[in-house]
């Protein structure tokens, strides 16, 4: 993460002090962009948190079909945003393919309680999956175009604090449905925030055609000469580095849950344990996204970022030896929450710093496929490693990754490309 990201004199851009810029930067467009990312979220998790058990004991499916359904679906969200980039780069498109996608993903989790056959279930996550990768560069996009510049940071810190809110929101509702109306019934109930995300990205949308004029419509092509030359390779490496070692959280509940099953818990008690704690982590996510996208309008997103992968060292480090204590694992689940808040909200002021309009749906759309294709990467390794060698060898692979990302972030400081944004690309 580089210090282009600051103005030129070296000193990071800071917004005005006083509640009347609060009040500024927080409209009803950023905060509707907020809301779809959490009424979207609280939705899919609830499919989510109730996948395994309908696959398994409702259609009879086994774990290696819900490894193949979720691993696949993954790997098309993580072209879906590759593809989605381009698209998001003209105005027009990207607010009809943000309504469409979030409507897409409600419909295609709610349908997946209809499903009567294993099969059925991998079509229809897929699906939404796939809308929810077309949708990601839109949104951000659209976020970009309607937060001010000054308060990139906050605003993205917002969007990423309700993504990570619903990630509570979502399977909390989801035990309660379960309890209430069973099993597939609770999947059914995804569509209501799902519906509720596509209103409120409309309402960003229509804020957005509100403060921009239409201009001409853009070419559909990720466009990697104009990244480079406005500067966004470059600090893409520590990126890249970063989510090499970002492991999927399903890692991390497995070890809570085998770390738990001590003085006499059962397996089921453990992994009760471990889904509550891991709430605690995207709690933790929640909170710190918000304060840290203060953080990056004071310091700009470079520290910001470093800062995450420190965070993700020491809580892999402690994954790899942690004792059985219920207490240490919510600290070290809470600092990966907390790392993730931190790293992914930098990773988006990032391309909305540097990137004119034209460009930046381009660029969501590769920070998108980077962390797609790293999670899964670095998901399959540890995941090999815990097996074949242990667990403690599966985290401290895991946390090379980000310290070598915490070095290079360090490493590319003096390098300042400087930022190609367009003056009209901002509300005035």
């Amino acid at each position: 993460m580089t210090d282009h990201l600051e103005p030129p004199g070296g000193e990071p851009s800071s917004p005005p002090d006083g509640d009347d810029d609060d009040e500024r930067w927080l409209t009803a467009g950023v905060g509707s962009v907020a809301a779809a990312s959490f009424f979207s979220d609280s939705g899919h998790e609830i499919a989510t948190a109730v996948l395994p058990s309908f696959l398994t004991s409702v259609l009879h499916g086994s774990a290696a079909a819900l490894g193949l359904i979720e691993g696949v679906s993954d790997a098309l969200a993580g072209v879906a945003k590759l593809i989605g980039g381009p698209l998001a780069n003209d105005p027009k498109r990207r607010q009809a393919i943000a309504t469409g996608g979030y409507l897409g993903t409600a419909v295609a989790t709610a349908a997946i309680g209809l499903a009567a056959a294993v099969w059925q279930v991998g079509v229809l996550r897929a699906i939404a999956w796939v809308s929810r990768g077309l949708r990601s560069p839109a949104r951000d996009t659209l976020l970009s175009s309607l937060a001010q510049t000054r308060a990139y940071g906050r605003a993205f810190g917002l969007e990423r604090a309700g993504d990570n809110l619903g990630a509570v929101v979502g399977p909390l509702a989801a035990a309660g449905l379960v309890a209430w109306l069973g099993i597939r019934p609770a999947i059914w109930f995804a569509l209501i925030p799902g519906a509720l995300a596509a209103v409120a990205i409309t309402v960003a949308a229509r804020e957005a055609r509100r403060h921009h004029l239409p201009g001409a419509r853009q070419r559909i092509r990720l466009d990697f000469a104009g990244l480079r030359s406005a500067g966004l390779l470059r600090p893409l490496i520590p990126v890249i580095l970063f989510e090499c070692g970002n492991i999927a959280t399903t890692m991390l509940i497995l070890r809570s849950t085998q770390l738990l099953q001590v003085d006499g818990r059962s397996a089921a008690t453990a992994a009760s344990l471990a889904i509550l704690i891991y709430a605690a982590h995207n709690a933790a996510g929640a909170i710190v996204a918000y304060f840290g996208g203060r953080w990056i309008d004071r310091s700009g997103p470079r520290i910001v970022f470093a800062a995450g992968a420190v965070l993700y060292v020491v809580a892999y480090v402690g994954f790899a030896w942690a004792p059985s204590e219920w207490w240490f694992l919510v600290i070290v689940f809470s600092l990966a929450g907390a790392g993730i808040g931190l790293a992914e909200t930098a990773e988006s002021t990032l391309v909305a710093q540097i990137l004119p309009d034209r460009l930046r749906g381009s660029g969501f759309g590769v920070i998108g496929a980077v962390q797609a294709g790293g999670n899964l990467v670095g998901t399959v390794v540890v995941g090999v490693l815990y097996t074949v060698v242990s667990p403690t060898a599966g985290f401290i692979y895991a946390a090379a990754w980000m310290a070598l990302s915490v070095v290079t972030a360090a490493w590319l400081r003096g390098h300042r490309p400087q930022p190609a944004v367009e003056p009209d690309a901002q509300l005035s």
